[in-house]
């Protein structure tokens, strides 16, 4: 399979780009590409289809911010390209989506190109649920399924979602003929003007109800519960958003169901924070460990480890524990667990205690070396850093 190519590539922006670039650069592309100045051309095609999907991210703020921080990785399986990337849209999704950005430029909308395309009867659409979980690094780290109530519109238990009382059915619109659009004529001084507008009638729908439900008064749709099962894969970060498609809203009268977005929320953990796909801990030693060396517990997502501290160890140090941390969203490598070693001064002694500090203090390999008294504070601090 080929790589995906960047979307500011595709259209051809910069990654500074304003929402109007990025519209203009799509409609050029989409021009070009068009399948109708494009018969039979394969390639056209696809690249007609890339230019949407790159669209659909960057004209999306939310799409757009997950795009530039995770890239192509952010997207799949994440609420990602609206269901291009997938292959979930056909081409008439596409004019039906972005149609209004030609603003019916080409004599009849989008698709108009010679003659155009035939515009489909408006099916509803139930809206989306936006819902945020939150998890665990131990849940981040393995991928979990959860099981999810959610309350939301759901088809009328009486008429099965169709908005119809029960033997009655819907008849065809006959003002629109069942198209669920009307075309008018105007006569104007450049000459007759046609333009194709929803049927206020049916709203686009094509039909009417011959009888409505009594119970959801014609909707079709009624508020109820229902779990949901949602399999969060490994490697996700705080703020992606995942698609389960068709279990958000119910539409009217039996249309396509909205979609529920679910939103990761990440779990401070008291011991181990997040850089990446690393994990990061501070381990805090005696100056006794310090200056001897020995073995500490530090945790991890699978529970404490013990590892050894080296004699002579500093304060700033940093241990990795390789391939501990959390795995790659798109399942390439692992991070590592990175231990940071610091020092506990003790802040009271007792008599004794100074007593033998201060013996310490005057013996040889407790002076400060002459190659560091040497140092400026810049090479002390490169010095401490390179651990």
């Amino acid at each position: 399979m080929a790589e995906k190519r960047d979307y500011y590539e595709v259209l051809g922006v910069e990654k500074n780009a304003d929402k109007e670039t990025i519209k203009k650069a799509y409609r050029k592309a989409a021009i070009k590409y068009h399948p109708d100045k494009n018969p039979g051309d394969k390639e056209a095609e696809d690249k007609f289809k890339e230019a949407a999907e790159a669209y659909d991210i960057l004209s999306d703020e939310e799409k757009r911010a997950r795009y530039d921080r995770f890239g192509h990785a952010g997207m799949n399986g994440a609420g990602g390209a609206g269901g291009f990337g997938g292959g979930g849209f056909s081409m008439e999704d596409i004019f039906e989506q972005f149609g209004d950005i030609f603003g019916g430029a080409f004599g009849g909308g989008f698709g108009g190109f010679g003659g155009g395309r035939s515009r489909q009867r408006r099916q509803n659409r139930g809206t989306d649920i936006r819902v945020t979980v939150k998890l665990t690094l131990k849940e981040i780290s393995e991928g979990v399924t959860k099981k999810l109530k959610i309350s939301k519109n759901i088809a009328c238990s009486e008429c099965s979602g169709t908005g119809a009382k029960s033997g009655s059915g819907y008849s065809t619109c006959s003002k629109c003929g069942g198209s669920g659009y009307v075309i008018t004529v105007q006569n104007s001084f450049f000459g007759r003007m046609q333009t194709q507008s929803v049927c206020p009638d049916c709203q686009g729908e094509g039909r009417i109800l011959k009888e409505r439900c009594t119970k959801c008064g014609g909707e079709g749709t009624e508020r109820g519960q229902e779990i949901v099962e949602v399999t969060i894969p490994a490697g996700v970060a705080e703020g992606m958003a995942l698609k389960v498609e068709g279990k958000g809203n119910a539409a009217r009268r039996g249309g396509i169901n909205g979609d529920l977005i679910v939103v990761i929320e990440e779990i401070d953990d008291p011991q181990l924070m997040r850089d990446g796909n690393d994990l990061v801990h501070t381990l805090n030693i005696t100056t006794t460990t310090a200056i001897l060396g020995g073995e500490v517990e530090v945790p991890t997502i699978d529970g404490r480890v013990r590892i050894k501290i080296a004699q002579g160890t500093h304060a700033g140090k940093v241990l990795r524990l390789r391939g501990k941390g959390l795995p790659s969203v798109n399942g390439m490598g692992r991070g590592d667990i990175k231990v940071i070693v610091d020092i506990t001064i003790p802040t009271e002694l007792t008599k004794q205690e100074r007593e033998l500090v201060e013996k310490l203090d005057k013996m040889p390999h407790f002076k400060q070396p002459e190659k560091l008294e040497n140092q400026n504070i810049l090479e002390r601090m490169k010095s401490f850093f390179r651990g």
